[in-house]
This record gives structure tokens, C-alpha cells and sequence, in this order.
């Protein structure tokens, strides 16, 4: 079962990363671009998974967590209702702790902490070989202490940090707190 937990949990790491993220300030509109800092995670760091039943599918390369599904490194969590951990056919398996992860996709409430840095979805996934994240939503919301975004679209460039911010209709909401600005000697 470690070996199970430890490569999934691995995986499943990557997709925190999105929690260490704020956008910088921009103007709102039908969409806001933007650079996001994404979270250093540490691979000396462990990640804990739980979840309330987990269905190991060798045949069909996946991984299925579900139910209160909440993954914890350092200080960063992510918690789902549902999390399917998707991994190439030559690349291992999860039952060995050694395959290789193409996607991440999680349902039903995503939630997403590092910090002060806090982001809520109805989905997300996170591709692997694209290094692309996408939370979407009615509401996609991204905040850290005041300084509030909403969307129903972000997709982030992991490898770049460049960040989409799209309204799917509308028009994004940006609230920032003017204390929230970093003070220049």
C-alpha cells in the first residue's frame, strides 16, 4: 500500500503547486493575464494522501481516490471529493511506486492552500506532459489575504508561470487591498 501511496502521492504533489500562487495586479476584463510564482515543492518533503476508498486500475493506468480525498506536503493541502491519478503504460504502475504520471484530474469541490494563498474550483487537472494547470468553475477563486480574483476559467503555464484568468462570458473581479503592497525604502 506505500508503494501505492507514494508514487500517487507524488503525483499528486504536482498538483499543489498551483496553491502557491497570486496574480499579480492587472485590469479587469474578459480576461486578466498575469505571472503566478508557483510553489517550490520539496522532494525531500513527504506527501500524505488520504481518502476514504482508493481502486488501483492497472489495466486502465489509473488511480482512483475518492471521498474527502485531501493531500497534504508541507504546508501546502489540496482536498477534492474525488481524485483520479492517470500514468503511461510503459512508464510502471502504481502498485510498483514507479510510474510515470501523465495527468491528475480532481472533482467535486477542489480546495487548494499554501500559506496565506488559498484557491477554490469545481475541477481541476493538472497535465504532466503539457506542465499545464486548469481549475475551472461558476466560480474559480484565487486569493491571498484581501487581494481577491474570480473567474470561471484559470490556466496556468507551469513551466513559464504565466497565468489566463478568463471570466467564460463575463467579466473577471479582481479586489486588492492597497495595505497588500510590498513597501519600497
Amino acid at each position: 500500500m506505500s508503494a501505492i501511496l507514494s508514487a500517487s502521492a507524488r503525483a499528486a504533489g504536482l498538483l499543489a503547486l498551483a496553491a502557491g500562487f497570486m496574480l499579480s495586479a492587472g485590469s479587469a476584463g474578459a480576461q486578466t493575464e498575469s505571472k503566478m510564482t508557483g510553489l517550490q515543492l520539496s522532494n525531500d518533503q513527504p506527501i500524505q494522501i488520504q481518502s476514504d476508498k482508493l481502486e488501483v486500475h492497472d489495466q486502465e493506468r489509473q488511480a482512483v481516490f475518492t471521498g474527502n480525498v485531501k493531500v497534504v506536503q508541507g504546508t501546502t493541502t489540496l482536498q477534492a471529493g474525488r481524485m483520479v491519478v492517470y500514468y503511461t503504460s510503459g512508464g510502471g504502475s502504481v502498485a510498483s511506486g514507479d510510474a510515470d504520471i501523465e495527468k491528475i484530474d480532481v472533482f467535486n469541490k477542489v480546495y487548494l492552500k499554501s500559506q496565506t494563498q488559498e484557491a477554490t474550483a469545481d475541477t481541476g487537472t493538472f497535465n504532466m506532459v503539457n506542465q499545464t494547470l486548469l481549475l475551472k468553475g461558476d466560480k474559480v477563486v484565487l486569493s491571498e489575504g484581501e487581494n481577491v480574483f474570480v473567474g470561471c476559467q484559470l490556466t496556468v503555464a507551469m513551466n513559464t508561470g504565466e497565468a489566463k484568468l478568463d471570466a467564460c462570458g463575463g467579466r473577471v473581479m479582481i479586489q486588492l487591498d492597497p495595505k497588500s503592497r510590498k513597501k519600497t525604502n
